[in-house]
């Protein structure tokens, strides 16, 4: 334990959302090892966490998800602030708003200042999606298309990496199709941008759409946290304020590319053995 502490970089918040714990999906190994790489002050959990509409259908619920959340509770109680903000896959979480559990606060959103001062309306987002609002039966069904597009997509991927092809993700491309066709993203975006406007607040942080982001949007910040299900995306705040976000995935091969390059460079002493001789 006190050896993961050491190695762990340390931030001053992490934001975290769309792990999707009690599915198939979750990619729960990663973010373990995401958790054991990276420490905060303080931590939102920024909706869809756990997947109860998953959870309420079947229940799966390996050793791996039990990990993740105890992992966190660890960090809560070795000093980090969690607050959970729940989302529209955790909504059952929502008639505890303002309640505190083990130390993790629930909340509806929250305004976080960073440390340069600059003001952040956290939220899940799906107060905002147009589908889930108006028409939760398409939502459903289309979480269902989705969690059939990942199964798929594993199954394409192994065929892909027996030609020697880069990983590509069906689900995430449908998807993208399909919001796109009807201006989804880019209206989520706006609306968003446009609570954190009407709050006083100079930008979001949002999650629901499992579409990482951090760009400008009409003098507004709007970061988007990603997902644990197929991108591996996270965002944190610098201890300066800067807010960066995360491919976990892109960390991880560029250490083990610096790693394999360390291996293939001699130590000095062998190095000058061999010149000697």
């Amino acid at each position: 334990m006190a050896e993961d502490a050491e190695k762990a970089t340390r931030v001053r918040t992490l934001f975290l959302s769309d792990m999707h714990l009690g599915t198939k999906g979750c990619q729960a190994g990663l973010l373990l090892d995401f958790l054991k790489d990276y420490d905060a002050d303080e931590i939102y959990l920024v909706g869809d966490i756990v997947d109860g509409w998953q959870l309420r259908s079947g229940w799966y619920w390996p050793q791996a998800h039990n990990d993740v959340v105890q992992k966190l509770l660890r960090k809560v109680r070795k000093g980090s602030t969690l607050i959970y903000v729940p989302g529209n896959h955790d909504e059952f979480l929502r008639d505890y708003i303002g309640t505190t559990f083990g130390g993790v606060e629930i909340a509806e959103s929250r305004i976080h200042e960073a440390a340069d001062g600059r003001r952040y309306l956290v939220i899940h987002g799906d107060q905002f999606d147009m589908v889930v609002r108006h028409a939760r039966w398409l939502a459903h069904l289309g979480d269902g298309a989705y969690t059939f597009a990942l199964f798929i997509n594993t199954g394409l991927n192994k065929v892909r990496r027996r030609l020697g092809l880069a990983y590509w993700s069906l689900s995430a491309w449908a998807k993208l199709k399909v919001k796109n066709a009807v201006n989804f993203i880019g209206k989520f975006e706006e609306f968003l941008a446009a609570e954190a406007r009407r709050v006083g607040a100079d930008g979001v942080i949002c999650g629901h759409i499992h579409h990482a982001a951090n760009r400008e949007i009409e003098g507004l910040r709007y970061l988007n946290t990603g997902d644990w299900v197929e991108s591996c995306t996270a965002i944190v705040e610098h201890y300066d304020g800067t807010m960066e976000v995360l491919h976990y995935p892109s960390i991880l091969r560029a250490r083990q590319a610096l790693q394999a390059e360390s291996a293939r460079i001699p130590e000095p002493a062998q190095a000058g053995r061999r010149a000697v001789a």
